[in-house]
Parts: structure tokens; C-alpha cells; sequence
């Protein structure tokens, strides 16, 4: 089922973020954890995709699974890294061949070791690019990522805002916001967006902080500033790991449910492969409030 299909009987919707495991022993411990978020019946899933596709045989492998043989639908996580028109096709073909009709496309970071994204010979610069070449040739649902704070190599919010307005004319149905910890700038983007003519959902991503040490790690990846409450609080259980945990799980529930009964169409979750703070987050919301599926006539 695409995701946009899924729009249609729910209004808000609830959706996990996973990345291949890397060995058996990480594949154990993700099974275990997947089992436990499928339980909470998400309305679709994710599978990330490694800087220069370094793991995509595994992604596309993880996506297979997901989808036809637990039956969840799932969208794969595509990039432009080291990627040529030509590998691109064939690679939406092969998706294609698997039963996939959800994609998350991405211009993607570079591969490790490399500080600067390099255009690959006969490939994209741009996700925009990326994403209207996959809409002329194939009929998959399209997702496209944003920035609540700019994405870090924009030269400032407004030209990053019109180059994600290239990605929605290019194509892109739907966007999943990178994470972020402010409510306040979420909407304040969404309302710049829409001045600007971009109407679609935006559903934020959201990852909870349950250990001080994670501060610089997820403001160096998203660009997302650090609410100084939430920061002090974390400092001063900076050595109590139950009490951190609890700390940034209870912040990112306030945050939840702030962003669902203010008009966000749903919460997008980085599970980092871990199902104990997400069961915990998504336990605590009333999800027959939030996600129940609209009768269809």
C-alpha cells in the first residue's frame, strides 16, 4: 500500500524509522525490538540507506521482509550517492520487482571519509533531481526530507525553503522533517512553507534525548538546536542513567503531544533500532485519539 493511500483512512499517522542491522549479533537484538514495535501496529516503516549505499543489498533485503513477509508497509530510503541515471533505474526496478511502492528520496551525506558531496558521473546534485527523474519513470509513492532549522549546508532558511519547494514541485508527496527538540520553529516553518505554496504534510521526526553524552551527536546531525531546559536537566543527571531516560522520555512525550493536538499530521520516529523508548512514547499517547483510521465509504 502506498503511503499516500494510507492518508486516507488516517488522518494522523504514527511511523518507525529502522537502518539494517550490521552483523548477527545486531540482527538478534533488532529482531527482538522490531517484534516489540510491531505490536503498536505503526501505520508504515522506513529503512535507511548507508552513505554511498553502502548497505543497500541489506536494505533492500530489510524492505523485502518488512513488507511481504510481515505485511507492514514500507518505504526504502534511496540516495544520490554514487549513484548514475542508469543504476538508479535499475535499482527502482528491482524494488519494483520485490513489490516496494514507498520511497524516502534523499540527495544523501557522503561516504565516509569524504567532507563533500560529489555528483556521481551521470547522476544527481540534487534530491529534487532525484526525485522527478523516479516520478517520469515509475509510479512509486514519494517522500522527501526537510529541515525545522535548515538543512546545515543552506546558505540561509528562505533558500533552503525554496529548495525544498523544488522537491514538492519536482514530485515529492509527502515530507518527513530530520529531528528536532523545538515545537515552536516546527510551526513556524510549516507556516513559512506555506506562505510560499508548499501544502503538504509535513510530519515531524522525533527522537528522544536520554543521555546528556547524546547532545552534541544529534545537534551535529540534524542542525537542531537543544531547548536550554532540556539541556540543564540532562546536565544535572548527567551521571544517573535511569533518571536521564527520564528526563528526555518525559519531554519527548510533552513534545508529542504537543505537536498531534496543534495540527501535525503525525509523528515519524528514529527508533535507532531500540523499541523501548518508542513503546514507552507511543503507550503513553491515546492512539485511538490520535491515529484511529477514518471509516471509508
Amino acid at each position: 500500500m502506498k503511503i499516500t493511500d494510507i492518508f486516507k483512512r488516517q488522518e494522523k499517522t504514527f511511523s518507525f524509522e529502522f537502518f539494517p542491522p550490521k552483523d548477527e549479533i545486531s540482527a538478534v537484538d533488532f529482531g527482538i525490538n522490531v517484534g516489540r514495535l510491531m505490536k503498536l501496529d505503526p501505520s508504515f516503516v522506513t529503512v535507511t540507506y548507508g552513505a554511498g549505499g553502502s548497505n543497500q543489498d541489506r536494505t533492500f533485503a530489510l524492505v523485502d521482509y518488512l513488507q511481504n513477509k510481515i505485511g507492514m508497509p514500507t518505504a526504502a530510503h534511496y540516495t544520490c550517492v554514487n549513484a548514475s541515471r542508469e543504476k538508479i533505474a535499475a535499482d527502482m526496478q528491482e524494488l519494483e520487482s520485490i513489490g516496494i511502492e514507498n520511497l524516502m528520496l534523499l540527495r544523501g551525506d557522503p561516504p565516509k571519509g569524504q567532507t563533500e558531496f560529489v555528483v556521481a558521473e551521470n547522476g544527481f546534485k540534487y534530491a529534487s533531481e532525484l526525485i522527478e527523474f523516479v516520478k517520469e519513470y515509475f509510479s512509486f509513492c514519494r517522500a522527501g526530507a526537510f529541515y525545522v532549522e535548515k538543512h546545515v549546508e543552506a546558505e540561509s532558511a528562505e533558500a533552503d525553503l525554496q529548495h525544498l519547494k523544488k522537491k514538492v514541485d519536482a514530485g515529492a508527496e509527502l515530507l518527513v522533517s530530520q529531528l528536532f527538540f523545538d515545537n515552536k520553529k516546527y510551526f513556524e516553518f510549516v507556516d513559512k512553507a506555506r506562505k510560499i505554496g508548499i501544502n503538504s504534510r509535513f510530519i515531524p521526526g522525533i527522537i528522544p534525548i536520554t543521555a546528556y553524552k547524546q547532545i552534541e551527536r544529534f545537534t551535529k546531525m540534524s542542525g537542531s538546536s537543544i531547548p536550554p531546559e532540556l539541556a540543564l536537566a540532562l546536565e544535572e543527571h548527567q551521571d544517573d542513567a535511569k533518571k536521564s531516560y527520564q528526563v528526555g522520555l518525559d519531554y519527548t512525550i510533552k513534545q508529542c503531544r504537543e505537536l498531534l493536538e496543534n495540527g501535525a499530521p503525525g509523528i515519524h520516529f528514529y527508533t535507532l533500532n531500540k523499541s523501548r523508548a518508542a513503546v514507552d512514547i507511543f503507550e503513553s499517547l491515546d492512539t485511538k485519539k490520535y491515529f484511529a483510521e477514518k471509516e471509508v465509504i
